[in-house]
């Protein structure tokens, strides 16, 4: 189950306005029961505003009620009506510290995963397929210098997004 948005206010609302036990809002919630009972007592040192979830269509009433007869019974977060947005595509922003560091990167997923395509580069390393051309092909203007080095030790990529880009190449090659 994932968790409600703010999880202190959830806690507060659901304290002042439903008759449910500690032990159901803080697993709700997210958080301690002592925390429950903290915020119940009024000793937290966190100003906290209530979060209605009834309102913001997180929770129905016929939940909270159901859930208020039963003291068994966990609430149940409603499923979004607008899905978040899916991630950016393209190219994925390089601090400038790192993008000196870039050529070095294309140098190693070149020697070291041959089979990886120029799109799956560019993506990995956020670049464009004219640098990544100039590093293969050895014209580019600091070539004398580069020195491959993983991309994932220098913090340009992750190893989850390396592990996806190749399990995708041996996907296209099964085919």
């Amino acid at each position: 189950m994932t968790a409600p948005l703010m999880p202190k206010a959830t806690a507060l609302w659901l304290i002042d306005n439903t008759t449910l036990t500690f032990e159901q809002i803080a697993e709700f919630s997210g958080i301690h029961i002592l925390e429950v009972q903290t915020i119940a007592d009024g000793e937290s040192h966190v100003p906290v505003v209530p979060f209605d979830h009834i309102v913001n269509q997180q929770l129905t009433l016929d939940e909270i009620k159901r859930c208020e007869q039963d003291s068994a019974l966990k609430l149940t977060l409603l499923a979004p009506k607008n899905p978040l947005p899916n991630r950016k595509t393209g190219r994925k922003y390089t601090p400038v510290s790192k993008r000196s560091e870039r050529p070095d990167a294309i140098a190693w997923l070149l020697k070291n995963n041959p089979q990886l395509s120029i799109k799956h580069i560019t993506a990995l390393v956020g670049t464009t397929v004219k640098t990544v051309e100039a590093v293969k092909n050895r014209t580019h203007r600091n070539s004398a210098h580069i020195k491959p080095r993983c991309p994932v030790v220098l913090g340009i990529c992750k190893q989850s997004e390396l592990d996806a880009a190749m399990a995708d190449v041996s996907q296209n090659e099964e085919k």
